[in-house]
């Protein structure tokens, strides 16, 4: 059900696979119910939605009245879209009131709310260890064959961000082909080399003399400084 519930989210009112349907207003949660309850019973749809039974019929008598605002709602998606889909509602709000019209801004919001009428704004890019060929690049030894039949003789690390609450925090582990068990790991809220010459130098530890494996890593400038490369040559290592 929670899964419709969200599909059905993002099919009809344009929301995010990931919301949480909670946080939907009591508008989008009824049309959410209403195109699910001939699949489910009522009472467990507004269970699942957090709406409450007089709430919904309360927006199903709101939706049969005219919509007082129509012809508002057709000037402000104009203004929208003339401007490239540029302006946030202060910006339509000024435009419509520079025209005479008087309504509040709060009205101008909640109508570009309901158009799903969002000024598209560019993703920021993921951290990437890449920083261009400092280095000669290492032999790709390993050559995509992750299979390994003992174990420490095929390593693989990478350096990953994750968004917490308190920032940016970011794992570098590595990963050992024989099993996916995790050899060793460091985790800080810088992608510096103190991070990854910590996991290096665990993982290091655990290897017994008779052990060389090769470690494989995305060729990040992390892996590509000369102090990282020297460790892995003087304990017999070969970085891939």
């Amino acid at each position: 059900m929670e899964l419709d519930i969200l599909k059905k989210a993002a099919e009809i009112v344009k929301k995010d696979l990931g919301i949480d349907q909670r946080d939907l207003t009591n508008r989008e949660k009824t049309i959410l119910i209403d195109a699910l309850r001939t699949k489910y019973p009522l009472n467990d749809l507004f269970e699942m939605t957090g709406l409450s039974k007089s709430s919904y019929y309360y927006q199903k008598e709101t939706q049969k009245q005219p919509d007082k605002y129509a012809s508002l709602r057709t000037e402000v998606k104009e203004i929208f879209y003339e401007n490239q889909r540029r302006y946030g509602y202060r910006r339509v709000y000024a435009t419509i009131k520079d025209k005479g019209t008087t309504v509040s801004e709060k009205v101008i919001r909640r109508i570009m709310k309901e158009e799903q009428l969002i000024v598209p704004y560019k993703k920021k890019r993921n951290y990437s260890s890449y920083k261009g060929e400092i280095s000669p690049a290492p032999e790709n030894i390993i050559n995509r064959d992750f299979n390994a039949d003992t174990p420490n003789t095929k390593w693989l690390t990478d350096l990953t961000e994750f968004h917490i609450p308190a920032g940016k925090v970011y794992l570098s582990p590595i990963i050992d082909c024989f099993d996916g068990m995790v050899v060793s790991w460091a985790i800080g809220t810088s992608p510096d080399a103190e991070l990854v010459n910590t996991m290096l130098d665990d993982a290091i530890s655990q290897l017994s003399d008779k052990e060389h494996p090769i470690i494989h890593s995305d060729r990040g400038s992390h892996c590509r400084w000369l102090g990282w490369i020297l460790v892995g040559s003087q304990e017999s290592k070969k970085p891939d």
